[in-house]
């Protein structure tokens, strides 16, 4: 069988001329595309300064700022194609998204999982950005919430990525939910030792600590019995209730009482002598 090539040749010659006399339809649908794309980031924009004034609606913020971006890209996309493509119309694309709807659904279940999940969390907020978390093993300061993932920055200066369906569905610990935090630590009272006197030395000591409460005042608690003796739970205050204002607490609670039984034990030998 003879190839003629000449039938070929006309037809990428047709093509290609189709292509050239498209072309500036093309340089327009570009360009209208890049128009609405730099809007949708302006939009986004303009919504997160609105909503940043108001810290309770951050998030919200978010997830409005994120839906129209998406939403105005969407629609430019659909204009750039019907000035680029003339036969194309808006109710074929809506046709093939709803066709291809179910089968993207069961390919792409996690990911749609986790895009409400961030939707609800952005929306919900049981934390917020900046706030000091708890989940499972991990434990650090929200970055940022992305309709995927939600980042956390740990203590130790390490990102962990967490997939919001986890956060949405498991128990989450918000240590900055609140203005205040209340720490606790217990002593070993010995057996022959006067623990009501080492209950006052540990709560005077505590109450001389910077960043320690008056109000809700320390207190120290009998909390168990043993046979070498009890143990006395302190109980304190502080604000805020930051990691790093934790851990300084503890260190300045933990060392004012050192120091206080250190010298009441002293006293109590003087005495004796």
């Amino acid at each position: 069988m003879d190839l003629d090539l000449s039938v070929a040749l006309q037809s990428l010659h047709g093509m290609a001329m189709g292509v050239v006399a498209r072309l500036p339809y093309i340089v327009i649908a570009v360009v209208i595309y890049a128009a609405f794309h730099m809007a949708a980031r302006g939009v986004r924009s303009l919504v997160h300064r609105l909503t940043d004034r108001r810290t309770r609606h951050r998030n919200a913020g978010l997830v409005l700022g994120r839906l129209a971006e998406g939403g105005i890209m969407l629609l430019g996309a659909m204009v750039a194609l019907m000035v680029a493509i003339p036969s194309f119309q808006p109710g074929q694309l809506i046709q093939v998204l709803g066709i291809g709807g179910v089968a993207i659904g069961f390919a792409f279940r996690d990911i749609l999982q986790n895009f409400l999940a961030g939707i609800l969390i952005l929306l919900t907020e049981p934390f917020r950005i900046g706030d000091q978390i708890v989940i499972g093993a991990y434990e650090g300061t929200v970055e940022d919430i992305e309709t995927r993932a939600t980042f956390i920055r740990t203590y130790d200066g390490r990102r962990v990525v967490i997939p919001n369906s986890t956060l949405f569905t498991d128990s989450v610990t918000v240590n900055t939910a609140f203005g205040r935090r209340r720490l606790e630590y217990d002593f070993a009272i010995g057996d022959g030792e006067d623990f009501e006197r080492k209950r006052r030395v540990i709560l005077r000591a505590a109450e001389t600590v910077p960043g320690v409460l008056r109000e809700p005042a320390p207190e120290v608690r009998l909390v168990g019995l043993s046979g070498d003796g009890v143990t006395l739970r302190a109980r304190w205050w502080i604000e805020p209730p930051a990691s790093r204002d934790v851990v300084d607490s503890r260190d300045g609670v933990l060392a004012a009482v050192k120091q206080a039984l250190l010298r009441d034990r002293q006293s109590e030998r003087r005495q004796a002598a």
